[in-house]
């Protein structure tokens, strides 16, 4: 069966689709609508199917009664020549595949009802419902080959068929929109290095979960973890909390105290709502940044320590930069990388997969009415994740029926009341209508800007226009995109994008060799394939394309590292200006295309 794993040193894939639901439409409307729904289903352990969402019902023709209890292999095969006979293997292999890896990917043959056979993408995936083990297996349903739907991936593009989930601290990680899983990829590279990080987002938008995805995914990973939430403590503790103290430092110290940096030696310390520290503290914060040693309070012992700050905050500390609130230069050292993490109205697709996480969590049994869906995408939430949560928690308990409807729903939602905010171009429980409501909000978080809405909404610019032009939408394009981060001018020179290059390298003597590039900077690049490379020790000619350009790329080189199986890196020591100019813009190029931006 061909299926796709992912080995221990493999990022896991970080790309998803929006999210529709609906009724379906007569005609051959309702065959190019269709195209759009993500099916979702949940089974037991067993693969006994335990409810479904109404997009997996339109799209197969069953309904949740008729697939409840059976078993979901039954309904899919390898290919249409496969017969029922196999239906245990592949339940086996999906059952295996997401007990060992926590997912299962394939292409399959899905049996509808009433319409045949359909090729559609199984993704499948192992969530937990508490600590005490595995509970569920979320399966996600897209039909695949279908050209104009909003899921159809741009021409080049990687778009993963379904939802992720990674696990992170016992807690799952769900991950269904475009722009989160490109985000998710800036998260997995900054984990990577070893400098600081400052995570800027709206309460409720899961900064400490991002900030432990980091440390998790770091090389740090088996030292310690300690995090302090510097709003929650009194003005005269935090120096004492961070830095430890002596005893007989101040009234109460009864023996000394060693503190969070101590703690966090090797490891990683996050400071959660970093705008809150005083600015006595924050001079002191800057020097253990800067590598200096440090004092308990009270102590006369120097402490240096190898510590990996990782912070956040929900305030502008550029204006409180301004104000005289926070120190530029801490600031500054603070944001060698940052992420913004986008807020939930920013991305529909995963309101949608989260309330229904939430939900199977609280009442598997139970699921949202295409209204009731249409009611969570046209929230603002202002409370983000932690809202939805809580909300989705208040109408499970509340619902008796099967179903939660829009009425039930929309009175659990606080504010202005969802029935008023639907307007007559978005009409409740039309799919077409849904399409042109996604359409409108990827244009709105992008301040009109049809490129990024465009991928956003995991379609072709091409298929975003004649979308504009069928539902009359006159939106003009922004000055320029929200980024996701911003990478700081010291870190720009080490940015390595990934290639796939031939390299000629040639020593002092007059050998040389063709070895693979794999990644390039304006620094150096790392190569593949130098079996001896105490051989190529000293300076180096080096000679390239330009990756997507017809420039020669030649340098003078060093060797600066090696690693195993013919892995070495490279420092360039020697560039023509020119090329050195090309090579910059490509990179700076490649850096913005992976969501980053570069501070004013």
């Amino acid at each position: 069966m061909a299926t796709s794993r992912h080995n221990a040193n493999e990022q896991l894939p970080l790309t998803g689709q929006p999210v529709q639901h609906g009724t379906p439409v007569a005609g051959t409307q309702a065959s190019r609508v269709a195209t759009t729904q993500m099916g979702v289903f949940s089974t037991d352990l067993q693969g006994a199917f335990s409810g479904c969402n109404q997009a997996f019902s339109q799209l197969l023709g069953y309904s949740p009664q008729e697939v409840l209890g059976r078993d979901f292999s039954v309904l899919f095969a390898e290919s249409d020549r496969t017969n029922g006979q196999d239906s245990a293997t592949l339940r086996k292999a999906v059952l295996t595949e997401t007990a060992a890896f926590g997912e299962y990917r394939s292409r399959l043959v899905a049996r509808t009802k009433n319409r045949g056979d359909i090729a559609v993408q199984l993704s499948a995936s192992l969530l937990r419902e508490t600590e005490s083990g595995p509970a569920t297996i979320i399966g996600v349903v897209v039909p695949v080959e279908q050209k104009d739907a909003l899921t159809t991936p741009r021409p080049g593009a990687a778009v993963a068929t379904g939802i992720v989930s990674r696990k992170i601290d016992d807690k799952q990680f769900i991950l269904a929109s475009p722009v989160m899983h490109k985000f998710m990829g800036l998260v997995d590279r900054v984990a990577g290095h070893s400098e600081t990080v400052l995570i800027t987002g709206e309460t409720g938008t899961g900064k400490e979960l991002i900030a432990r995805t980091i440390h998790e995914s770091s090389h740090r990973r088996g030292r310690p973890w300690v995090d302090i939430n510097c709003a929650a403590l009194p003005e005269n503790l935090v120096e004492s909390e961070l830095f430890g103290y002596e005893k007989g430092a101040f009234s109460g110290a009864d023996a000394s105290k060693p503190g969070l940096f101590e703690l966090a030696d090797k490891g990683t310390l996050f400071l959660d709502e970093i705008g809150e520290l005083q600015l006595q503290t924050q001079v002191k914060l800057l020097r253990v940044l800067d590598g200096q040693p440090f004092y308990r309070l009270g102590g006369h012992r120097k402490i240096r320590v190898d510590v990996r700050i990782v912070a956040a905050t929900n305030q502008d500390l550029e204006s409180a930069v301004k104000n005289g609130r926070f120190r530029q230069d801490l600031f500054h050292r603070l944001g060698q990388f940052q992420l913004r993490v986008p807020p939930l109205r920013e991305r529909p697709e995963d309101i949608v997969a989260l309330a229904e996480h939430f939900l199977q969590l609280k009442a598997p049994r139970k699921s949202f009415s295409s209204q009731a869906i249409s009611a969570l995408l046209t929230h603002s939430w202002p409370g983000n994740i932690r809202e939805l949560r809580n909300l989705v928690a208040k109408v499970s308990m509340e619902a008796h029926g099967a179903e939660i409807d829009f009425s039930r729903l929309s009175a659990a939602l606080t504010g202005e009341p969802t029935a008023q905010r639907q307007t007559a171009s978005m009409p409740v429980g039309n799919l077409e209508s849904m399409e042109e409501q996604m359409i409108i909000k990827a244009l709105e978080r992008t301040g009109g800007h049809r490129t990024l809405a465009a991928e956003q909404l995991g379609i072709s610019r091409r298929t975003l226009s004649r979308k504009l032009k069928e539902y009359s939408i006159n939106y003009e394009p922004g000055e320029r995109s929200i980024p996701l981060g911003f990478v700081s001018t010291e870190q720009q020179k080490f940015f390595r994008a990934r290639v796939e290059l031939s390299v000629t390298i040639r020593n002092a003597r007059g050998e040389e060799i063709e070895v693979r590039g794999v990644n390039l900077s304006t620094g150096g690049m790392g190569l593949d394939g130098l079996k001896e490379p105490l051989r190529f020790a000293g300076l180096l000619d080096v000679s390239f394309m330009l990756p997507e350009s017809e420039d020669l790329f030649q340098a003078k080189a060093r060797l600066m590292w090696v690693g195993e199986e013919g892995r070495v890196g490279i420092r360039f020591v020697v560039i023509e200006p020119a090329l050195f100019e090309r090579l910059q813009h490509w990179t700076n190029r490649k850096i913005k295309e992976e969501g980053w931006d570069f501070p004013a």
